[in-house]
């Protein structure tokens, strides 16, 4: 698939030997890789990816990971000193322990995940929003939601690191040293979790049965987090065509529809937008083929909306009373959030509009009564979806198209309207996939309100 979602390129070279040791480290540690599929830099949307030998049925096993090498807190070589300690280890991420378990991994000359750890040889060639400039992200970036999240990114792992992993770390020596293991690796190496880590998912508990619920604890993983060879080594798009699946004793990449003879194996990272690929893993789709791609309409956009030709004291005081209210419901920082098929924070959604458009008679009423029976869910998702918006009250679409339209001003102007200008960076282009995916969204959205 040439629109495949892009991992960045990296030029290692004609130096195959990282990928050759990898795959002969596979054999040694139990991982079994089907005859009909083999990894290769060749003829796959990044730098590595899966490749079809064959014709490939649904159900099929594409490879089988045994958990003894799965990488975690669990099966490193120091989680004796990470279990003794967890409690000294809690954070608000809860990455701690296995970003010590790969600050210890990545280093040590003798250890069990090298080959695994060496295709990584220079974690800078990650491209996460992170390590671009904040001129960058801010130029390039501007309203799509990724210069906000990276800001508290960098000031988490900047407290993370420095309250609790370097007094741990100075406190064993013997095992970590803060001149080798430093805030600049501790930083790459929450890149690479990002980017390439699996959460297992949880069971859901039986309260109705203590004994099957005891049972399903025995059998459960502590550790949710965890980098899995190989399985890392897919790229994702939303159409994929694999997906990991989680066992007592092992981890399997099963095909889940046919896949041809010369084709790429694509996984799946959830249901991600754009905005959601570039922060987490440093790439995009082209936002036409993302169907998960979704814009935020801030509430305070809604505001300024209400309040634009206000013309009496009492208009403009009764508006304010009813922002108030709303902004004890919900934060100033508050988005709506719209993808392809409508609105996916309808029932706020409706709550804001309902009240931003009550007359003062029924605002009155409405606070006496503390609030109003509310409609069916059902109901309120068919009307804000993108079937059921130009059936909405004029005074409901039209706060909806105006507050569309200021969000979608507010975005970077490129040259060449939706299409990609010559010449532009993989930055830039990674950029443009973002913004234009929000922007047709937006585009739509007043398209169906517009009077």
């Amino acid at each position: 698939m040439a629109t495949g979602a892009k991992r960045p390129k990296v030029d290692y070279g004609s130096e195959m030997n990282p990928l050759q040791n990898f795959l002969q480290w596979c054999n040694t540690v139990g991982l079994r890789l089907s005859h009909k599929v083999c990894v290769s830099k060749e003829g796959t949307v990044a730098e590595y990816g899966m490749l079809a030998k064959d014709n490939i049925e649904e159900g099929e096993v594409l490879f089988t990971i045994p958990r003894s090498a799965v990488l975690h807190q669990g099966t490193t070589k120091v989680s004796a000193m990470l279990e003794k300690e967890k409690s000294s280890l809690e954070s608000s991420s809860g990455w701690v322990p296995l970003l010590l378990a790969l600050l210890y991994e990545y280093t040590s000359l003798q250890s069990q995940w090298k080959p695994y750890l060496s295709l990584w040889a220079n974690f800078k060639t990650l491209d996460h929003p992170m390590f671009w400039s904040k001129e960058e992200r801010d130029g390039l970036l501007r309203r799509t939601g990724i210069p906000e999240a990276v800001e508290t990114d960098l000031a988490n792992i900047q407290r993370e690191y420095t309250n609790v992993v370097l007094p741990f770390i100075r406190k064993h020596p013997d095992l970590w040293n803060p001149g080798t293991h430093t805030l600049e690796l501790y930083t790459q190496l929450v890149a690479f979790v990002m980017a390439y880590s699996f959460q297992e998912p949880q069971e859901e508990e039986d309260d109705d049965d203590d004994e099957e619920e005891e049972e399903v604890e025995k059998t459960k993983t502590p550790y949710q987090l965890m980098m899995v060879p190989m399985a890392d080594m897919l790229n994702h798009v939303s159409n994929h065509n694999a997906i990991l699946e989680f066992t007592l004793d092992s981890l399997k990449m099963v095909c889940v529809r046919p896949i041809h003879k010369g084709e790429e194996v694509f996984n799946t990272y959830g249901q991600l937008a754009n905005w959601q690929l570039l922060h987490m893993y440093g790439f995009t789709e082209p936002h036409q083929s993302n169907s998960n791609d979704t814009v935020d309409i801030p509430i305070i956009n809604l505001y300024k909306v209400a309040t634009q030709g206000v013309q009496s004291d009492l208009a403009r005081q009764l508006v304010e009373e009813k922002w108030e209210m709303l902004l004890e419901l919900m934060q100033e920082k508050a988005t709506f959030v719209f993808g392809k098929q409508g609105c996916l924070t309808d029932t706020e959604l409706h709550s804001v509009l309902k009240v931003l458009c009550m007359s003062e008679e029924e605002f009155s009423e409405f606070k006496d009564h503390e609030g109003w029976e509310e409609d069916e869910e059902e109901e309120i998702s068919l009307a804000f979806s993108y079937e059921g918006l130009p059936g909405l009250n004029a005074s409901w679409k039209w706060l909806i198209h105006e507050a569309a339209r200021l969000t979608a001003s507010s975005y970077r102007d490129w040259e060449g309207g939706g299409s990609a200008p010559e010449g532009l960076s993989s930055r830039q282009q990674r950029a443009l996939h973002v913004c234009c995916g929000q922007r047709s969204i937006l585009h739509r959205l007043m398209e169906l309100t517009k009077s």
